[in-house]
């Protein structure tokens, strides 16, 4: 018989809300603060915003739930993200009514959402190996460590993981127009200050949810013997 746990799919739920919103604030604008970080402009996508939060989750699940469980949400993060990419592409397929068409048309739809199928592939690609990598530091340094330092586990598990999400986003959207190549250097490194940041700041409120969660729980899995191949979905 299987564990029932309280919290489990309401954070599940969660994690995939932030994920789906990331992608779609990501296509929808960039924002420029005005500063500039060693001659890089401080300039970002939206959904750069929410999309942190995605990995506080992912460390939540990976530290009380273990690894194996965590995968699964990773997946489930993963088809979702390619459904919606799918049913935004297909309802442009469709022709527009005539009201609709004249006075927003799809010239909008296709400024907010067109580029969304591109900065998916790549999305989905980062999201795969950064997640992936991010669950399993936490997991390794959380066995390591024998439980201990968990602000250094969380925040050294996001500095791996937003690097290879950061780093593979930007080359493949690149790659596929979604971003001209100039501003791609500017928007690589201040994602990644501010995706590390962000994990920085919210340490604190992460490392209290955890201690709560385990105590509500009951559950503190730790992955001695874990089979971290990530194309497994048992639990």
């Amino acid at each position: 018989m299987k564990t029932q746990y309280r919290y489990y799919d309401f954070i599940v739920a969660l994690f995939v809300c932030v994920l789906m919103l990331s992608n779609l604030l990501s296509s929808a604008r960039l924002i420029d603060t005005g500063l500039s970080i060693g001659g890089f402009a401080f300039a970002f996508d939206a959904g750069t915003l929410v999309f942190p939060i995605s990995y506080i989750f992912g460390d939540i699940l990976t530290e009380i739930y273990g690894y194996k469980r965590s995968r699964r949400v990773i997946w489930a993060g993963f088809g979702t993200t390619a459904l919606m990419a799918f049913f935004i592409w297909l309802a442009r397929q469709f022709p527009p009514e005539a009201g609709w068409a004249s006075t927003v048309g799809d010239n909008a739809y296709d400024a907010i959402l067109g580029g969304i199928g591109a900065l998916v592939v790549a999305s989905l690609i980062a999201y795969l190996a950064g997640e992936f990598a991010n669950s399993y530091v936490l997991a390794r340094m959380k066995v390591m460590t024998e439980g201990r330092w968990l602000w250094a586990r969380t925040i050294g598990s996001t500095l791996v993981g937003e690097g290879i999400d950061t780093l593979l986003f930007f080359l493949v959207s690149g790659a596929l127009g979604a971003f001209p190549w100039d501003i791609i250097p500017s928007l690589m490194v201040t994602n990644y200050i501010l995706k590390v940041g962000i994990e920085v700041v919210f340490t604190p409120v992460t490392i209290r949810v955890v201690h709560a969660l385990k105590r509500a729980e009951n559950e503190d899995v730790y992955d001695i013997h874990t089979d971290f191949n990530p194309f497994r979905l048992d639990a």
